[in-house]
């Protein structure tokens, strides 16, 4: 399973990386991607959208079933990544490089409660 270390890990499969700019991007990890199958659809936040973490934000469909994406920081969504309307298998192809949407958070303390690499590894082998 491809775990990156630069990454933050939520217990709801979501990875963020923080953006040069000081936002935040968020995707669905390896693992919820391998889970879902082949994506057909995703419904990202709306911009402007003021998200609570933990709360449902989004979600992604794939031939198998439906799943929630969760917020994994409170913040405000400032863009989505609009290629994933018409192409949303391209997280299926790399998860890690492929962002749903951008946040700016709204405490940056709500990132300690978030996972490390490793932290993210001892959840997914404790499942």
């Amino acid at each position: 399973m491809n775990i990156p270390e630069n990454l933050l890990y939520s217990r709801d499969h979501l990875w963020i990386q923080q953006a040069d700019d000081g936002s935040w991007l968020a995707g669905i990890t390896d693992y919820a991607q391998d889970l879902l199958g082949d994506i057909v659809y995703v419904e990202a936040p709306a911009v402007d959208s003021v998200l609570v973490a933990g709360n449902p934000c989004g979600l992604v469909e794939s031939v198998k079933t439906g799943s929630d994406l969760h917020a994994p920081v409170s913040g405000t969504v400032i863009a989505i990544n609009k290629t994933l309307q018409g192409n949303p298998e391209f997280i299926n192809d790399a998860p890690y490089k492929t962002w749903i949407f951008k946040l700016v958070a709204t405490n940056e303390a709500d990132t300690s409660t978030l996972l490390s690499a490793a932290d993210y590894a001892t959840l997914l082998n404790a499942s």
